[in-house]
């Protein structure tokens, strides 16, 4: 089995974005600090799988996982090297805020001495009004400037979130993201298009009227423009939504779409065996860290994939890479020809300009990829 990866939870912002729907809660240092000891002893106490297990990435996400003090990083950090082995040759990613107050200079320094070596923040837009309306606490003046820290502290390996779709956005705004990105030249783009989720403020706000909704149309044009511009500017299209220089292909998010073993910590957090087990954890930060602090297991739901539900996995993770699906992997794995078990459904996405396929592939065209939901649907 191939190593495996780590996610670690922070469920802390300075404010909650309009568009979000993570588990995460406004920060304040008190609760922070309980948060952070229960994470260090659920890891410690993990006892899922035998030890030793190797792993080589290391993710810190949330919410803004840059809200936690250095001493707090080292400590979550050596409660992970405690429990795991450790590959030296570990990708480290820290999720960073731009503008946060703390995330300047010498912290960023001190983060690399900790074995950080990849940091990826939301810049989400470069509009200051499109910022204001995401809720987002940081200014467009906040993107480069943190980049700048980033690269002089000795980061050399740094992604961009960036957001297309939004309410209101034209192709020229988006191009002009696209431009000012590019500029800066980080060495992985993650670009996404707007997802409304019930229950946010921004879903909200269209259904009130006081937001646009999102036009799908001009979405799908952005998305091609996308696809175009930073391609053309020497960046791989490698997964639906994320693109990288030569080289820089992040790790860690390719452990999910490859099946790969990955154990998360934290509230809501997720793991999988690399086989047919999977479980998640207590969403609610203050009930994660009571179930913790009474020495209970903070796991609350474990699912046992059918062989039928493996194989939707296979399809639906591994046509997210642009490379597509290997098809002779595939039926080693499950014994069956995936050709032959979707004929009529394939030949129908193909007729459709949505998957490309021959004896040895099967692969999302750029329309698929756009149409993604349509071609998963249709096999899984």
């Amino acid at each position: 089995m191939s190593p495996a990866a780590v996610y670690l939870h922070t469920p802390f912002c300075r404010s909650r974005c309009s568009y979000c729907d993570f588990a995460t809660g406004m920060y304040d240092s008190a609760s922070a600090e309980r948060y952070v000891r229960a994470l260090c002893s659920e890891i410690a106490g993990w006892q899922e799988v035998e030890s030793p297990t190797l792993i080589d990435t290391i993710y810190f996400g949330g919410g803004t996982p840059s809200l936690l003090s250095i001493d707090q990083i080292e400590r979550i950090l050596t409660a992970v090297r405690n429990r795991f082995k450790v590959a030296e040759d570990s990708e480290l990613t820290l999720e960073i805020n731009p503008g946060d107050g703390g995330t300047r200079g010498d912290f960023f320094r001190d983060l690399r001495g900790l074995g950080i070596n990849r940091a990826s923040f939301g810049a989400q837009t470069f509009d200051d009004c499109e910022l204001k309306m995401l809720g987002r606490t940081h200014g467009s003046s906040d993107i480069p400037e943190t980049f700048k820290q980033l690269r002089h502290a000795g980061f050399d390996n740094i992604n961009f979130d960036l957001i297309a779709g939004l309410p209101g956005q034209t192709r020229a705004g988006w191009l002009r993201n696209l431009d000012q990105a590019l500029e800066l030249r980080p060495e992985h783009l993650s670009l996404y298009l707007l997802d409304v989720h019930e229950g946010t403020p921004l879903a909200d706000q269209i259904k009130r009227g006081m937001r646009r909704k999102p036009n799908d149309d001009l979405a799908a044009e952005m998305y091609a423009t996308m696809i175009e511009q930073v391609c053309a500017s020497g960046y791989e299209h490698y997964e639906i939504s994320n693109f990288c220089l030569p080289g820089f292909m992040s790790r860690h998010n390719s452990k999910y779409w490859t099946g790969a073993p990955y154990y998360g910590f934290g509230n809501s957090a997720h793991s999988y065996d690399g086989a047919r087990r999977r479980w998640a954890n207590e969403r609610h930060a203050a009930k994660y860290v009571e179930l913790i602090d009474r020495g209970e297991s903070p796991i609350v739901e474990r699912t046992e994939l059918t062989e039928a539900d493996a194989r939707s996995e296979a399809i639906f993770l591994g046509l997210r890479l642009m490379r597509g699906i290997d098809l002779q992997s595939y039926e080693l794995r499950f014994g069956r020809n995936l050709r032959e078990e979707f004929n009529g459904e394939l030949d129908r996405l193909r007729e459709a300009g949505l998957i490309e396929f021959d004896e040895e592939l099967l692969k999302l065209t750029t329309r698929g990829a756009l149409l993604s939901n349509e071609v998963f649907a249709a096999l899984t």
